[in-house]
């Protein structure tokens, strides 16, 4: 047994516990011992995170280049490494949780359905955006959604994207007659027939600019004036907005409606979904029909074939087999006989007998179609009849339901409804053969009409209607 001062010796002897003194050290169990010359029995002592020897890093001698160093594990932690640190082991937890999760069947069905509805919307929209029948990608799109439940999203996105009106302001073209349209008062008596020339018209907006609300001659057929059209501003605050408006003469133009190739879509309607080669000679103007037949609230009609039911009371157009239209309210003034080619219902009459009624300052989204945003001011076309049988077609952007109510009651229509809202489906064109009677080139009435002019040159996805000369 060793006395207490050979063990308070051992323990002065004894090595320090803690940091031990930076330089040069032996190696070997007792650092403070004497170390015999030649190689160090006991080895390097492993670094402090086991990545090389020295408690706080390399020893002397060890630099970045050593291969001993190369050779193995980096003796300190590169930049962005922090090493297993106190997370290490909740982060492995982590990730096996995330890992047991999508192992789980319920979560992998639910991912493989989501999997087949994205194949199924890419294809279907694809299928949509390459299609024929003209429109743009967005109008394709709204499209395509509405037609699957998605309209209240469509409706949000137009929502947020809509602007209103800007009051005051001068149109950005011209409303005088182009050079080489010919003023409808040339031609009050020709060979024999007096052609049926609309009075001049004043403007809503009124001091009428020059030009404005004064008729001329688009289309003749032999010589007779047939198709004439204006411009009116429809209103005296948004003065910077234009309307187009038509007149065609039954005595010598004839309509014929066409179906879509969506809407009504396919079916027995022996009539093309476009205006073929072949079928152009005598072509004067085309324009777009109504709303689509899921939300017209009435049928489609065309050479004994039906797309939904013809609905009592609905505002109708009938296309005769002679040609004519009539215009109003079916099972009222229009009803079915053997002479009836065509009846495409759209919503219930802006004009009836002569008068505007008070319905159309009611619920407009919801009775006149949802529009951009909500907003009562958005492209409107619409279409009318005289008492005389002129037919009165007008369209025209910023225009609320009884603004376009009481233009085609200015141009005089005594019958009129509704056709179809929002820019892309507004179109008028009437066409030129300038030499060339069998391809006939078209022209869009308004110039900020939106959409191809040569729209109904290939197939079209909605119904429209054709003006032959007679």
């Amino acid at each position: 047994m060793q006395r207490p001062e050979s063990r308070r010796a051992g323990r002065r002897n004894a090595p320090a516990y803690g940091p031990q003194p930076y330089g040069p050290q032996p190696y070997g169990p007792r650092s403070n011992d004497p170390q015999p010359p030649g190689p160090n029995p006991y080895g390097p002592p492993p670094g402090p995170y086991g990545l090389g020897p020295g408690r706080y890093g390399p020893p002397p001698g060890y630099g970045p280049d050593d291969p001993t160093l190369l050779s193995g594990p980096a003796p300190w932690p590169e930049p962005g490494n922090t090493g297993p640190g106190p997370n290490a082991g909740r982060r492995k937890r982590g990730r096996g949780r995330i890992r047991r999760f999508f192992r789980l069947r319920t979560v992998r069905v639910i991912l493989a359905l989501i999997a087949v509805f994205c194949c199924w919307a890419a294809f279907s929209v694809g299928q949509v955006l390459t299609a024929p029948g003209g429109g743009s990608t967005s109008a394709k799109l709204a499209e395509w959604a509405r037609d699957h439940y998605l309209g209240p999203v469509v409706t949000f996105g137009e929502w947020i994207s809509y602007n209103p009106p800007k009051t005051g302001g001068k149109p950005g073209f011209s409303l005088a007659a182009p050079s080489g349209e010919t003023p409808a008062k040339t031609y009050k008596h020709t060979h024999g027939f007096v052609p049926n020339i609309p009075p001049k018209l004043a403007s809503p907006a009124g001091h009428a600019l020059p030009g404005e609300g004064a008729w001329r001659v688009l289309e003749t057929v032999k010589g007779y004036p047939a198709i004439f059209g204006t411009f009116l501003r429809p209103s005296a605050v948004y003065t910077s907005y234009v309307a187009g408006l038509v007149s065609m003469d039954q005595r010598l133009v004839r309509f014929a409606l066409r179906p879509g190739a969506e809407d009504p879509g396919p079916g027995h309607w022996k009539a093309s979904t476009w205006i073929p080669p072949g079928t152009r000679k005598g072509l004067l103007a085309t324009f777009n029909g109504g709303f689509k037949l899921d939300s017209a609230r009435g049928g489609f009609y065309l050479n004994g074939a039906h797309k939904g039911t013809l609905v009592t009371g609905a505002a109708s157009v009938v296309y005769y087999r002679d040609g004519t239209i009539k215009i109003g309210s079916w099972g009222r003034e229009l009803r079915m006989t053997p002479d009836v080619a065509g009846v495409r219902q759209n919503l219930k009459l802006l004009v009836d007998d002569g008068k505007v009624p008070a319905t159309v300052d009611q619920n407009v989204n919801t009775k006149w179609g949802a529009t951009l945003g909500g907003g009562y001011y958005v492209w409107r076309s619409g279409l009318g009849i005289t008492r005389d049988g002129r037919v009165i077609f007008v369209y025209g952007p910023a225009l609320n339901v009884r603004e376009l109510a009481s233009l085609l009651r200015r141009a005089g229509a005594v019958e009129a409804l509704q056709l179809d809202i929002n820019p892309e489906w507004m179109s008028y064109d009437y066409y030129k053969a300038a030499g060339h009677p069998r391809n006939p080139t078209p022209h869009a009435l308004l110039p900020t009409q939106q959409g191809s002019v040569y729209r109904y040159y290939q197939v079209y996805s909605r119904d429209f209607t054709v003006v032959y000369s007679r």
